[in-house]
This record gives structure tokens, C-alpha cells and sequence, in this order.
């Protein structure tokens, strides 16, 4: 090797750094635009377009819900866009008020089940057992969708971490996505297997680019998997049912 090749090296490994940088960042945009895609899809009958679809109406509690919910949503495009057009600290300036909608996001998501749970018990409707069981799964969601957050928001200075955390919270607002899919047939069953479709092909495709399993992506997606199939056995139980129910009555 010349003395002219040498010294050229660390450029071309910083320019090859910069390409898989790129490449890796279209993932987190792509991942992004289709969740905000499939958003739009499936609850509009119910929220967006619920005036062409003539749905019933909503109280001020769903409303405000469903306006955080979507708000996170579009920052999770905005933010990830921003990044690959390299416009970082604009990306950092919104991340601080991204952190207190995140905090927004655990509140009313957590308020929102637990009184639509509530709901259902006192007024000893049919749906009543389903409805616990689905905030039991939701306030998992929850639970996961803050320590996320919060880990994202510690770690924003380490952007390999920050970014797959973030990417991460798309999995904690996923299966209420596809339980609102326009189909007949759709189950518990198809729900798991399009959330672990989701995780396994985000890690997989990572994994592969950089030739490495990252932290971020193994115990965070390994240890939501493990849960949202363990919480999906246990809310179904007789014993949730029962405890949960006498909570909520």
C-alpha cells in the first residue's frame, strides 16, 4: 500500500460509514410512512373520515385520544424524515417537545382503556370480559411504549440506540392497527403474527445490514415479543377476568 492510499483510508471508511448510515436511515422513514399509512386506513371509518361513514359519535375523551395518538404518529414521519434529509438539529429541537407528547401518548392511552374497560363492567355489557382483556393488553402496550421512550430520551446522544428504540414504539401502537383492519377474518392470532412479522423483519433487516444484532433492537423487541405473547395467554383467563373486573367495578 502506498503512502497516498494510506492516508486516503479513513476517508473512504468514513464515506462507506455515511452510506450505511443512509441506508439504514430509510428504514426507520419507510417504517414510519407505512404505519402512518396504515393509521389513516384503519380507523377511518371511525375518526377521520367517520362524516362519509356516518359511525356514531365519539365522546371528548376518544376525541383528545385519538388527536395524541395521531400526533405521535406524524412526528415519528417527521422526525425520521428530518434526519435522513440531515437536518439533525432540527430533529433535536422537536425531540424535546416530542418527549412531552410521548408523556401525552402514556396518559391518555393508559385513561382512555381503563375507562372504556370501566364502561363496559358497570354496565354489565356482553363485551364486558373482552374489553378487559384488551386493556390488559393495552396498558402492556403502554408500559413498553414508556420504558421506550424513556430509554430513547437517555440515550439520545447515542443515535444507533435512540433511533431503534424509537422505531420500536411503532410495535407498541401496531396491534390495535390491525385489530381495526377492514377484514372478516382477522383474529388474535393474525394480530401476533403481524406484530412479530413487524418486529422480526425490522431486526432482521437491520441485523443483516450491519452484520451484527444490536442491543437496542435484541432486548427490546426480544423482550415485547415475549410479554405481548405471554400478557395475550393471561388476559384471556378466568383469573384476569375476575380480577380485573372487580377493579374496575
Amino acid at each position: 500500500m502506498t503512502y497516498e492510499s494510506s492516508m486516503s483510508l479513513p476517508s473512504a471508511v468514513r464515506a462507506a460509514a455515511a452510506r450505511r448510515q443512509r441506508r439504514s436511515g430509510f428504514l426507520y422513514l419507510a417504517a414510519s410512512l407505512a404505519f402512518f399509512a396504515l393509521v389513516v386506513w384503519t380507523f377511518a371509518r371511525t375518526y377521520y373520515l367517520k362524516a362519509l361513514f356516518h359511525t356514531p359519535a365519539l365522546s371528548s375523551l376518544l376525541h383528545v385520544h385519538a388527536v395524541v395518538m395521531t400526533g405521535w404518529v406524524v412526528l415519528l414521519v417527521v422526525q425520521t424524515g428530518l434526519v435522513s434529509i440531515r437536518r439533525v438539529p432540527w430533529h433535536r429541537r422537536i425531540g424535546v417537545f416530542g418527549a412531552g407528547w410521548g408523556a401525552l401518548v402514556v396518559a391518555l392511552g393508559t385513561v382512555t382503556t381503563i375507562a372504556a374497560g370501566a364502561r363496559e363492567v358497570r354496565h354489565h355489557t356482553r363485551a364486558a370480559p373482552g374489553q378487559v382483556a384488551i386493556m390488559g393488553l393495552d396498558l402492556l402496550q403502554m408500559l413498553f411504549f414508556a420504558v421506550f421512550v424513556a430509554a430513547a430520551v437517555a440515550w439520545r446522544r447515542r443515535p444507533d440506540i435512540h433511533r431503534r428504540l424509537m422505531l420500536l414504539t411503532i410495535a407498541c401502537m401496531l396491534p390495535d392497527a390491525l385489530a381495526r383492519l377492514p377484514v372478516s377474518f382477522m383474529t388474535n392470532g393474525l394480530i401476533l403474527a403481524g406484530l412479530d412479522l413487524f418486529l422480526i423483519g425490522c431486526v432482521a433487516t437491520d441485523t443483516i445490514r450491519h452484520r451484527r444484532l444490536h442491543p437496542a433492537f435484541g432486548w427490546g423487541a426480544g423482550s415485547f415479543i415475549v410479554a405481548f405473547h405471554v400478557a395475550l395467554l393471561g388476559v384471556m383467563t378466568p383469573a384476569w377476568i375476575r380480577f380485573a373486573t372487580r377493579m374496575l367495578e
